[in-house]
């Protein structure tokens, strides 16, 4: 049996607008400099006291929570609103759901998104079920540490050699190699390909449906997953 470990923000689902949003107007309610948006997508992945902490290196530690807590009061205020939908990725459904009905792997979701945002996610988008093991930042220190992946990895009964984790950020690359994992970067997300591949990606999808081509590869045990051109 093998996993495939998803990360969800920017690798599943398209929230780099919320994200972004989301931040602006936390750090406009705390009085700080809004950050620019490519600022944002260099800490998304990483749990939020570590983010913000990145973003406002100056603020005290010991104000880091009012900070997190004002961020997720403007993440839910923002989301109702309805301005940044979290779509999923077109092919992404349609791929988890291919994935999720094999007999030969086991899915997870490895993000630093919250046990209530992963929730909505899945409940918006059918996705009950789908993933049998589940680690959020309400769950784990934050990436690259590979608790989410181990974890993960022993509630699937999976070794992590055995495990392959997708996602987006050089984080999830670096999260991946520490645990022993391969880790397979996507394009579309928040950063780009060169800095996946120094990370420790093994390779990077540039379209959904490459990064689907690719895991069949793995599945079937080839040890090169990127797909001729």
């Amino acid at each position: 049996m093998k996993a495939i470990l998803f990360d969800c923000d920017g690798t599943l689902a398209d929230s780099f607008g919320l994200i972004c949003g989301t931040m602006r107007r936390c750090f406009a309610i705390a009085g700080l400099p809004e950050p620019d948006d490519a600022a944002t997508s260099g800490v998304i992945g990483l749990s939020l006291d570590l983010a913000i902490h990145r973003l406002a290196p100056t603020v005290p530690a010991e104000q880091l929570p009012a900070l997190v807590e004002t961020y997720r009061q403007a993440f839910h205020q923002i989301r109702a609103e309805g301005t940044y939908p979290e779509r999923l990725f077109p092919g992404v459904e349609a791929m988890l759901r291919r994935l999720a009905a094999r007999d030969d792997v086991l899915l997870g979701m490895v993000t630093g998104k919250s046990r209530r945002g992963v929730r909505h996610v899945v409940e918006a988008h059918g996705l009950e079920g789908v993933f049998p093991a589940v680690r959020t930042a309400d769950d784990c220190p934050s990436k690259p540490h590979p608790a989410m992946v181990l974890e993960c990895c022993d509630v699937l009964g999976v070794r992590p050699a055995d495990a392959l984790v997708v996602g987006d950020a050089i984080y999830d690359m670096q999260m991946a190699v520490t645990a022993g994992a391969t880790g397979w970067g996507v394009a579309w997300g928040a950063q780009p390909a060169e800095a996946l591949i120094l990370a420790g990606a093994s390779g990077v999808a540039t379209t959904v449906a490459e990064l689907d081509a690719s895991l069949d590869l793995w599945l079937a045990g080839e040890r090169e997953m990127i797909l001729p051109a």
